[in-house]
């Protein structure tokens, strides 16, 4: 009986506001979808985590979180509102990326590699791993650069790469993305997930480096002054 009051981010987690103070904190990891259905989810459905049912002036409609990874990974809480900061989630996220990042001097004056440290939630809040790759391209940096040997031009470049790909990534979302919400969404990725095609800047091949949960893409003549990373799989063949 509780009405959607609100709908905002903090980090990567979705936060519902309901009247009565209560809150649903959701996080979709990587394969979780939050979608908009006209019918129940019927007894067989196996992908849903959470289902919610609406009444509407269209008539009753349903809210699932549905989940399409292997690993089962999108979750969500039900909360009351005065919780909220408190909770786990987002108790420990660091400042928010975008629209607004802080001075990256004293968020990344830490001896980890860049790409590490623009993925931890506790470092900055809301860069999932597809941006990294993109962010550190259009900065020109080398994902193994070590975020406490950025001089400040550098992190200047890195401050406009994070504002400017995110925000160029939610502007082709409003303007492709339409009702229903399709399972997979079209990424504007120009180098994650494009390993082994020429730079859209230079042309020369990205490269990757592969992990057992994620990849990364990079071009070796921007980023790394000609220099091809260490690929994980071709340690582990060799050994």
């Amino acid at each position: 009986g509780q009405r959607i009051v609100a709908v905002r981010r903090r980090g990567k987690n979705l936060i519902i506001e309901l009247s009565g103070e209560l809150a649903l904190l959701i996080h979709l990891m990587s394969a979780g979808r939050l979608q908009l259905y006209d019918q129940r989810a019927g007894p067989r459905d196996r992908t849903s985590r959470l289902l919610v049912r609406l009444r509407t002036e269209e008539g009753e409609r349903e809210l699932r979180l549905r989940e399409f990874g292997s690993k089962q990974a999108a979750w969500v809480k039900l909360l009351r509102a005065e919780e909220l900061d408190q909770d786990q989630a987002l108790a420990t996220l660091g400042p928010e990326a975008w629209p607004d990042p802080p001075a990256l001097g004293a968020v990344l004056d830490a001896p980890r590699p860049l790409h590490t440290l623009l993925r931890d939630q506790r470092t900055i809040a809301g860069i999932g791993r597809s941006w990294v790759d993109e962010i550190l391209w259009e900065a020109k940096l080398s994902p193994y650069k070590r975020g406490s040997d950025l001089d400040a031009a550098e992190l200047d470049k890195l401050r406009e790469a994070i504002v400017g790909t995110l925000g160029a990534a939610i502007a082709h979302y409003e303007e492709v993305v339409r009702l229903p919400i399709p399972d997979k969404l079209p990424m504007p990725l120009r180098v994650h997930r494009h390993e082994t095609e020429p730079c859209p800047r230079c042309g020369t091949v990205l490269e990757a480096v592969h992990f057992e949960d994620y990849v990364i893409a990079y071009c070796p003549a921007c980023q790394t002054e000609g220099r091809v990373l260490k690929d994980r799989r071709l340690s582990k063949l060799l050994k």
